[in-house]
């Protein structure tokens, strides 16, 4: 049986993997687990550990306010959410694409094919909504940018969740990257050991 995937939309349903352009991204989409247990980075589906509660109607407020820059897929969706969250969140595509067909049955968002790629967007109606919502909206985000900042009782230096950051973008370019883009991320993580490494070795600083 193949795999298939959920479709949002008027009269959308499940579709075979294969009308979906962005099949095998989402299927690797996310770090493998040990990377995801040894740095506390979220998976879909999940927050991080320590991360803020995801509260009712928090995936309806994300969805809402990416969509408000630009375009995109429902797997670029996903991945904005997670950036936005600083990789504190990821929701899984089982919350994110019927949340995606509600908003269109409302009439907020609606789906186009440019190319033969179906990009969602705001309608004219969803502007005009997120605009009257913006702080409502802005409020989604809050607890994750505050979680990112430190407390004076907490540890100030501690570079696990921006290790985690790190290896869920490099994990993206892994699996979604071009070649082009994978040589130049590795010159930028070959630069960064060297300037680790280089840390260490000015010592302690007087």
């Amino acid at each position: 049986m193949p795999n298939k995937h959920w479709q949002g939309g008027r009269g959308g349903g499940w579709s075979e993997w294969s009308d979906w352009g962005h099949q095998q991204a989402w299927r690797s989409s996310g770090p493998p687990p040990w990377l995801t247990g040894l740095f506390g980075l979220a998976q879909a589906g999940q927050s991080a550990k320590g991360a803020p509660k995801v509260r009712r109607g928090d995936v309806r407020s994300a969805i809402l306010d990416v969509l408000s820059g630009e375009p995109m897929n429902g797997y670029q969706v996903i991945q904005q959410i997670a950036e936005r969250s600083n990789g504190l969140w990821k929701p899984s595509p089982g919350s994110v694409y019927p949340t995606i067909q509600q908003l269109e049955d409302e009439g907020l968002v609606e789906g186009t094919s440019p190319e033969g790629r179906r990009l969602l967007q705001l309608t004219a109606a969803g502007r005009v909504y997120v605009e009257e919502r913006a702080e409502e909206l802005a409020e989604t985000w809050r607890p994750f940018d505050e979680a990112q900042q430190p407390t004076s009782g907490g540890e100030a230096g501690d570079l696990k969740p921006v290790i985690g950051q790190v290896m869920g973008a490099v994990w993206q370019v892994i699996t979604t990257g071009t070649r082009q883009q994978q040589a130049e991320a590795a010159e930028i993580l070959s630069e960064t050991r060297r300037r680790l490494y280089t840390l260490l070795a000015d010592g302690e600083p007087s």
